[in-house]
């Protein structure tokens, strides 16, 4: 235990020597150095002593037990969720968890949880999340030797937490610590999925420090958090396009355009061809004689004569050109 202590002291003592990664610096956490050093001395401590036990926690005691334990210290501490519910002004659900209490007291008699089968559900809340509904800004972040992540606001408040949790007034001290340390170890078990997560990122800590202060806002806020520039969903995209953009215009009908005789990508002023009269006046056959030609009124306005007429007069160059039968 000395020498746990001795470490952590160097470990504060040193903090001012810690680099800092580059770039932009948080402005929640103005005590970056000290946290890295307390936090690179609870990753030592739990990689050392809580990790192998949450292991052998979870491997030796039935899953059964577990949960049974863990339900007992958790209706031990629901004081404290029922106390701050009513002093955040949530009477209606302060009313229903003593109603929680005393069926997972009687009926459950701590282990079980009966009351979350008739409609009964668990809530968390606590002094610092009472300061915060009141409007007490949380403050700088604190990285706790061995507590974990905390607040200048939430770190006093577990003191207040403490005096409300049933589990203080435990006659016999050392079942108090037995269950403390059963708590702790099924909540570090919890949270041996993470720990790949954590080691395969760039900064633990920084990970660690933003998910925890997500959480606790989300917490305090009662899940109506505000986000800010950084994290709100990008809407660049549906405030530039209008509805009548051309991008958002459907493609013209097939068969408005077979009525208007051309395809939709030919503009409106583009000269107008009758493809079908041309087919009209072409032969049967391969053996079928030409047909005679169509006198025309005015030669100049109208199209072409079919392939097969003779022509009446000299025609231009162009005209052998467009001519099929040549």
């Amino acid at each position: 235990m000395r020498r746990s202590l001795a470490w952590l002291a160097a470990a504060v003592l040193l903090g001012g020597c810690a680099t800092l990664p580059p770039g932009k610096r948080d402005a929640r956490d103005p005590l970056e150095r000290t946290n890295r050093a307390v936090f690179k001395f609870n990753r030592a401590a739990d990689k050392a002593v809580l990790r192998p036990a949450a292991k052998a926690w979870q491997a030796i005691v039935p899953r059964p037990i577990r949960t049974g334990l863990g339900n007992f210290t958790n209706n031990l501490g629901y004081p404290t969720t029922i106390l701050n519910e009513y002093l955040q002004g949530k009477g209606r659900d302060g009313t229903a968890d003593i109603a929680r209490l005393v069926v997972n007291t009687v009926f459950g008699l701590g282990f079980f949880d009966p009351a979350s089968h008739i409609g009964l559900p668990r809530h968390n809340e606590d002094f610092g999340q009472t300061l915060g509904k009141w409007g007490v800004h949380g403050g700088a972040y604190l990285m706790l030797p061995i507590l974990g992540p905390s607040t200048v606001r939430d770190a006093p408040s577990r003191v207040v937490d403490a005096y409300t949790n049933g589990g203080q007034y435990l006659n016999d001290q050392y079942l108090r610590w037995s269950l403390a340390t059963a708590s702790v170890l099924e909540i570090r078990a919890e949270l041996l999925a993470t720990d790949g997560m954590l080691e395969s990122s760039f900064d633990p800590y920084a990970l660690t420090r933003n998910a925890w202060l997500k959480r606790r806002e989300y917490e305090v806020r009662d899940g109506n958090v505000e986000w800010d520039d950084a994290t709100a969903p990008d809407s660049s995209v549906s405030d530039d396009v209008s509805d009548d953009s051309p991008a958002l215009e459907e493609p013209p009908d097939s068969a408005t355009d077979a009525k208007d005789g051309a395809p939709a990508d030919v503009p409106a002023d583009a000269p107008a061809v009758a493809p079908a009269a041309a087919p009209a006046a072409a032969p049967a056959g391969p053996g079928s004689p030409a047909a005679p030609p169509t006198p025309t009124p005015e030669p100049a306005a109208t199209p072409p004569p079919p392939a097969q007429s003779p022509a009446p007069a000299p025609q231009d160059e162009a005209t052998p050109a467009a001519n099929p039968a040549r």
